[in-house]
């Protein structure tokens, strides 16, 4: 007569067999997960890639666009300008205007990086 299936087999191994096979299948069922992710985020990558030219290519025609709008709004301040102050003056209001939109933007910008430098600890000498 055979021993049954679930006997325990004799000596100190009782329970190590089942629990082998659960870590078997444990690897296993993880292996196929893994490739599961793997060709999901595969694809995500594909489906990206395939679409960020186009966006970078419609950024770029926007900040064109958006250059040459200020440059019109730039020439059309001039012309509206030269009547009243001559064109000279009317060139130098311009100019004057946008050097210091420049500067208060560049301070920002100054302004913004020490903020961020102090929070995020750059180039601070930290003392034992």
């Amino acid at each position: 007569m055979e021993p049954e299936p679930d006997a325990q087999p004799e000596g100190g191994n009782a329970g190590l067999r089942p629990l082998t096979d659960e870590l078997r299948q444990l690897a296993v069922e993880a292996r196929a997960l893994a490739e599961t992710e793997a060709a999901y985020q595969k694809s995500r990558a594909a489906f990206a890639g395939s679409i960020i030219p186009r966006v970078i290519a419609l950024a770029v025609l926007a900040v064109v666009l958006g250059f040459f709008a200020l440059m019109a709004l730039t020439l059309g301040a001039v012309l509206a300008l030269t009547p009243a102050l001559g064109a000279w003056g009317a060139t130098g209001a311009v100019v004057g205007t946008l050097l210091l939109v420049a500067v208060a933007c560049v301070a920002a910008a100054v302004a913004r990086w020490k903020w961020m430098a102090g929070v995020l600890g750059i180039g601070v000498e930290t003392r034992p």
